[in-house]
């Protein structure tokens, strides 16, 4: 078993440095015959990967993600920065009162949740005490391309390593009101996603695991991968998270509905408890056609229409067909924030 193990990781280790010397001077190469003028050698693949951690989150038991996500949530973060702070997918900490932080050595250590914002889908937690192991960087998701080599690192070392292919970048738009216009999708899947760490060729954090999905090229070709949510996102929100919690300002108007595109129409699925959607009659198969006269027949446009309107807050006139009649709805709009049960610190 122990020399199976040392294969596998044998493996792992050199597929990785197959993706991470695509580019000239990267960490994956330490040469011993190069020039004395070459860059000093990078991190090695240990310390690369030791920057994703594993985090547990304890959910406040009264909160409103608790019936779909649960009050106990596990997954991937990664450490960007010296002093313990993780990045990490939201959903798998929006609500917690609680979390908990253990590295690939095993050392478990308590956090307190930083904030979290619902555009980008980012949480963030911080260690009471740095965790001594090095910062993954961050880079640019901008300059991803289609076809390009990347590596998936969820928690768990080399053995949890996987190069992948970057298959699409498009728009990526989610039935609980939220849409991303660059989305990153690889392939092949990876099965352990939620806040895995999307890493560039040049060595640097570029996204954070969201989903696995079933037509990752977008071509309808079935082809399976993963949705990354682009890194790019965080730094312009980075401040805010860490000064409240939370992006200032109002927010975009949110009704806590969640619809699918079926047959050109967009059928609501679920609404969620005590949603303002909710309180103005929108119920499971609810037809939504439009808002203010409107058409919208897509997830997209519909997102796009009803972030035009304002901020959170505005009235939204929103045209639907129920019992076989067709009706405007004028629903009053909330921030997402304001709705869920967050920690009192943000």
């Amino acid at each position: 078993m122990r020399i199976l193990r040392q294969a596998a990781r044998l493996a792992t280790a050199t597929a990785l440095a197959a993706v991470l010397a695509a580019t000239a001077g990267t960490l994956a190469v330490r040469a011993q015959n190069a020039a004395p003028q070459a860059s000093p050698p990078g991190p090695s693949v240990e310390e690369l990967v030791s920057a994703v951690v594993r985090i547990k989150t304890f959910i406040n038991p009264d909160g409103r993600s608790v019936s779909n996500l649960g009050r106990e949530r596990e997954g991937s973060g990664i450490l960007i920065d010296e002093n313990g702070l993780v990045l990490t997918i939201g959903y798998l900490m929006v609500e917690a009162h609680a979390a908990e932080v253990t590295t690939s050595a095993g050392r478990t250590v308590p956090a307190s949740v930083v904030g979290y914002d619902h555009e980008t889908g980012f949480g963030l937690l911080r260690t009471i005490e740095p965790l001594k192991i090095k910062a993954l960087p961050i880079g640019k998701a901008a300059d991803l391309k289609e076809g390009d080599p990347a590596l998936i690192a969820g928690f768990g070392g080399i053995g949890r390593v996987a190069p992948v292919r970057v298959v699409s970048r498009r728009q990526f738009t989610g039935s609980w009101e939220y849409l991303i216009d660059r989305a990153i999708y690889t392939s092949p899947p990876y099965p352990a996603w939620s806040g895995a760490a999307l890493i560039s060729r040049d060595a640097k954090l570029v996204g954070v695991g969201s989903l696995i999905v079933g037509d990752a090229s977008g071509d309808n070709d079935n082809t399976p991968g993963n949705m990354f949510v682009p890194i790019d996102g965080l730094m312009p929100i980075l401040g805010d998270l860490l000064a409240n919690g939370r992006v200032s300002g109002p927010g975009k108007p949110w009704l806590g509905l969640n619809a699918s595109e079926l047959a050109g129409r967009l059928v609501v699925g679920r609404v969620t408890p005590a949603s303002p959607a909710e309180k103005a009659g929108i119920r499971r198969g609810t037809v939504v056609v439009g808002i203010g006269g409107d058409l919208t027949a897509t997830l997209a446009e519909f997102y796009r229409k009803l972030w035009s309107l304002g901020a959170a807050g505005v009235n939204v006139p929103l045209d639907v067909i129920q019992d076989g009649e067709t009706r405007r709805i004028d629903i009053p709009s909330v921030n997402r924030l304001d709705h869920l049960k967050l920690k009192s610190t943000f």
